[in-house]
């Protein structure tokens, strides 16, 4: 039987996306009789998806015909450069819904990259990243790990920006900065990870060195989740679920004390749910 739940207290939505669902709800409200896209989904959350879904929202991309006086919002991840320039000279009503956080990354690179190597530590396919690289001014070197970036090949005579997306694990972002001053190279590193990603992920560690196990909850395709899910790894054993009809209880029981954390675009009713069904 388990005896104690702890819930680290950063577990659930960021600000950046609470801003994002605030300016999609008041667009809904505001504006019964249009037809309201996101570009892309909102947030990587398939339960608050679904919600919108359910309330007409559609999730357009780049190939979509949007018609005069739809409403195109762009999403908390942010969009490559040329798209929002490309919106801006039709006849829609754009809200920018982009986190502050990843607006400044894009600025911050924007500036930084003119004379220099864009050197990004950021998932390949996931969308953000692919706008910030749109905001480079120069070559681009983009990276998943310490790893891959061992495997490269850098010029030392070059000078180099270093940023990152704005979820990735900070620990490992120092170690690179570490690497990069080894091998001599010249570089500037931009301060472009989430403060309350940090904040998480150091939550999520403490919690997971004082439990038996660790749930983590959210969105499967959610950067930022999997990795909170591969930090805790390091210290409990674990288990990633989207929402509390994926935990075993029998299985569970055998731990006393068990901990949750959540990715930062996890509705707080799913948090409850979990609790819920773990105290049940």
């Amino acid at each position: 039987m388990t005896q104690n739940i702890l819930l680290a207290p950063k577990a659930g939505f960021c600000m950046g996306v609470s801003l994002a669902l605030k300016k999609l709800d008041k667009a809904i409200l505001d504006n019964p009789n249009c037809k309201i896209y996101t570009l892309g989904p909102i947030i990587h959350n398939p339960q608050v998806l679904k919600q919108y879904e359910q309330k007409g929202v559609k999730i357009g991309d780049d190939k979509t015909h949007f018609q005069p006086g739809d409403i195109v919002l762009i999403r908390a991840h942010g969009i490559p450069f040329g798209l929002e320039q490309n919106l801006k000279q039709k006849q829609i009503k754009i809200i920018d819904a982009t986190c502050p956080k990843v607006k400044k990354a894009q600025l911050l690179i924007q500036e930084q990259s003119k004379k220099r190597v864009l050197l990004l530590y950021g998932e390949k396919n996931h969308p953000e990243v692919k706008g910030l690289l749109s905001y480079a001014q120069n070559q681009i070197i983009l990276f998943e790990s310490l790893q891959e970036l061992l495997n490269l090949q850098l010029n030392s005579n070059l000078e180099y920006v270093l940023a990152a997306q704005t979820t990735q694990d900070q620990n490992e972002f120092y170690q690179i900065q570490d690497y990069l001053k080894r091998q001599n190279i010249s570089f500037i590193a931009l301060n472009t990870i989430c403060n309350a990603t940090e904040e998480r992920q150091k939550e999520a560690i403490e919690l997971a060195k004082k439990v038996d196990f660790m749930i983590v909850v959210g969105g499967k395709i959610s950067g930022n989740t999997r990795r909170l899910a591969k930090v805790v790894s390091k210290y409990a054993p674990y288990l990633h679920i989207e929402t509390s009809l994926e935990l075993d209880l029998n299985e569970l029981s055998k731990y006393s004390t068990i901990g949750i954390t959540a990715g930062a675009s996890t509705p707080q009713e799913i948090i409850d749910e979990v609790i819920l069904k773990l105290k049940k």
